[in-house]
């Protein structure tokens, strides 16, 4: 049995900031688990690497058959090992919309307005282009401008000038409408996740890997440590202040086997209930996104041939002894924000332009060159949930977004696919000669709906499972402190009560910094 005074439970993007904040005080003993490994290999610093990701570094969960998606079950890969989901996803650096924190504050996030989060973004940010009024270059997480994005992508932001959609450098800037690059989270080239960001090695850190946490030790109505397993060993940690940050799906699955969670599915597992919550896996939200794909002769786009083979070789060599090239990719290098409605004062269709064909999230291999796009809706009304399928850790829980089942969500991604369409068919990508795979009758609302219903799925972007807020149901109140149970807090997506316009990567390193300066004050 070992003891800190502070351990962090994942490290992911909000717990690697949580934990190497905490731990910049030099007396504060910290102890980070993380169930994956170190992430320290070419496979999550070369960027390029992101389709070859395998089961040391995705849980690549499933979800429940989905009635929004014609019963079928969804992908829902998270990262698995240091970074999180850091280490594995496109590495686009959005923060969502700033309405988006004043509806946070507006639910009863008190302190959680965008006046109140901007300067924690910009602490976080070590933006190459520099500081200014919307951005910070001297936190640890490095944004940087693409150094290599590919003809193509320049062509999706030049077909949709051509439709009247305002060209955007900076999605994070004084607005987020328009079409663009994605600025993304690279330093020199590679892949700069939270861990690298945030984990430099301290004498007062103390970073271990392969620990699955199996429950949350509490005596009453305070938490004191961890139990976990390494190495095949059963081991516990004592610590009187807890941070879990495991993420949207396994954070309520670590609180309700400690029994805190809704009574009655806990009953029915055999696990004594100490807190009646049902909001503790409730209110998952997450995007819905529908793919358009287009086959197309060969350059500049990527493929499966043996020229396209050959040119994956040569970026890779590149990559190794300059850093630069195609392996610097995010794949989606380019996008836009929209709105569909002309009276919805804020982009409520988000784009990411993909400079290969993406089948099955990337499982399945095409044989073949080409483009694809997305197109999701950037708040659904839909409301899905995450339950336990047994009372062991080391099943997967229940996962249910229930996509689609909001009557407005079909509406509104019907328009944005409609929005999306209009892009790909002007002049600039058109003079590519583009096959498109799955074509459908974009006029016939049935047939869209029904193309739409058969291909959605996932992007990524799951949160909302613990939520936060100042009423009786809420899980953590603004401080991110788990209501009824003393040293305990939250640090992740989970604690998001609405799902942010963009990518929720960023967000959530924000949610981890800010976690950090709570436990800290706390203690003080």
């Amino acid at each position: 049995m070992g003891e800190a005074d502070i351990v962090v439970i994942g490290g992911g993007s909000g717990g690697s900031a949580a934990a190497g904040r905490l731990s910049e005080d030099g007396s504060t003993k910290v102890a980070l688990l993380e169930a994956g490994g170190r992430n320290t290999g070419l496979k999550t610093r070369m960027p390029g690497m992101l389709p070859f990701q395998g089961p040391d570094t995705n849980w690549a969960f499933e979800t429940e058959p989905q009635a929004g998606l014609r019963g079928r079950r969804g992908y829902q890969p998270r990262g698995k090992g240091l970074g999180g989901s850091s280490a594995i996803n496109a590495m686009l650096y959005i923060r969502g919309h700033p309405s988006d924190y004043d509806q946070w504050r507006d639910l009863g996030c008190t302190g959680w307005g965008w006046e109140d989060v901007v300067p924690w973004f910009k602490r976080a940010e070590h933006n190459t282009r520099g500081a200014d009024a919307w951005h910070g270059d001297a936190g640890p997480l490095w944004v940087s401008d693409q150094h290599h994005a590919n003809p193509g992508s320049h062509a999706f932001v030049a077909a949709a000038q051509a439709v009247q959609v305002p060209l955007n450098p900076d999605f994070n800037g004084a607005r987020q409408e328009g079409a663009g690059l994605y600025q993304v989270t690279q330093r020199g080239g590679e892949r700069w996740t939270a861990s690298r960001a945030y984990l430099p090695d301290r004498d007062n850190l103390a970073i271990h890997c392969g620990a699955t946490v199996e429950r949350l030790l509490l005596e009453g109505n305070q938490v004191c440590g961890v139990a976990y397993r390494q190495d095949g060993e059963a081991r516990q940690i004592r610590a009187k202040r807890v941070v879990l940050a495991a993420g949207a799906f396994q954070t309520p699955q670590l609180l309700m086997l400690a029994g805190i969670g809704p009574a009655g599915q806990l009953r029915v597992l055999g696990i004594e209930v100490r807190i009646d919550r049902p909001a503790v896996g409730a209110d998952l939200q997450d995007h819905a996104d529908y793919i358009a794909a287009f086959e197309t002769r060969g350059a500049p786009f990527l493929g499966r041939s043996p020229l396209g083979t050959l040119r994956s070789l040569g970026a890779m060599l590149q990559w190794l002894a300059t850093r630069r090239g195609g392996m610097t990719s995010p794949f989606a290098e380019a996008g836009a924000f929209l709105r569909t409605d002309p009276d919805d004062p804020r982009p409520d269709i988000q784009l990411h332009f993909v400079v290969a064909l993406v089948e099955d999230h990337g499982r399945t291999r095409l044989k073949a060159h080409g483009y694809s796009c997305h197109a999701c809706v950037l708040r659904p009304e839909s409301r899905g949930s995450v339950t336990l399928a047994s009372a062991d850790i080391r099943d997967a829980p229940r996962i249910d977004p229930a996509f689609l089942t909001a009557p407005g969500d079909i509406v509104r991604l019907r328009r944005g696919v409609r929005a999306m369409y209009r892009i790909l068919d002007a002049p600039p990508l058109a003079a590519y000669a583009p096959r498109e795979l799955y074509p459908v009758d974009r006029d016939d609302d049935a047939a869209l709906d029904a193309a739409i219903r058969a291909r959605a799925d996932t992007i990524y972007h799951p949160v909302g499972t613990a939520r936060m807020g100042s009423d009786g149901d809420a899980v953590v109140d603004p401080r991110l402190r788990v209501r009824g149970i003393e040293g305990l807090y939250l640090a992740d997506a989970s604690v998001m009560p609405r799902l942010i316009g963009g990518n929720t990567n960023a967000p959530t390193m924000m949610i981890g910094e800010r976690c950090a300066a709570f436990v800290a004050e706390d203690r003080a």
